[in-house]
């Protein structure tokens, strides 16, 4: 008897999709974007932020996550795009950053959220190389799509270091 043929079902189903991960797609604009699900804890609908004086652009404030406090940022600013007002579909993507030996939750704006998909390791190109003056080491790759690519983003590494030390520090 091969191994094939000892494997049950369930086995071989594991086995073969091993290298299929999920991830939640939201909207900048027109752009779609992935988050690893791992690092997603939750979707908000957008909320009331407080502002806090003296911060970057992209740190839009803070919310009450039901009795912590949780910094919120912009991905459009954090990624040289006009901020916009919020719309009906405007939520807030909350994550897990790793920050050196640390974790902290991170509320990330989003235009929309579209769906939690399935992405095979297959499916996932390599963040194109732009040149050394352009920053890209946050786009962990670029998963396809039958409507196209999508950008699949590495939530550790969209902040500078100073803008993560920030964001830890708002956390505390």
């Amino acid at each position: 008897m091969t191994l094939a043929e000892r494997m049950t079902v369930a086995e071989r189903t594991a086995a073969e999709n091993i290298s299929v991960q999920p991830y939640l797609t939201f909207k900048l604009g027109v752009e779609v974007f992935a988050l690893e699900v791992s690092k997603v804890r939750e979707v908000l609908d957008f909320t009331t932020i407080t502002k806090i004086p003296r911060t970057p652009d992209f740190l839009r404030g803070v919310i009450n996550l039901r009795g912590s406090v949780v910094p919120v940022v912009d991905l459009r600013l954090g990624f040289g795009l006009e901020s916009v007002e919020p719309t009906v579909n405007t939520c807030i993507i909350v994550v897990e950053v790793a920050i050196e030996n640390e974790t902290i939750i991170v509320g990330a704006l989003a235009d929309a959220v579209e769906e939690v998909i399935d992405i095979d390791a297959a499916q996932i190109q390599p963040p194109p190389r732009l040149g050394s003056a352009i920053h890209t080491d946050f786009i962990q790759g670029m998963g396809r799509r039958e409507s196209g690519f999508l950008m699949i983003l590495n939530i550790d590494r969209i902040f500078s270091a100073t803008e993560v030390t920030q964001l830890a520090q708002v956390a505390r």
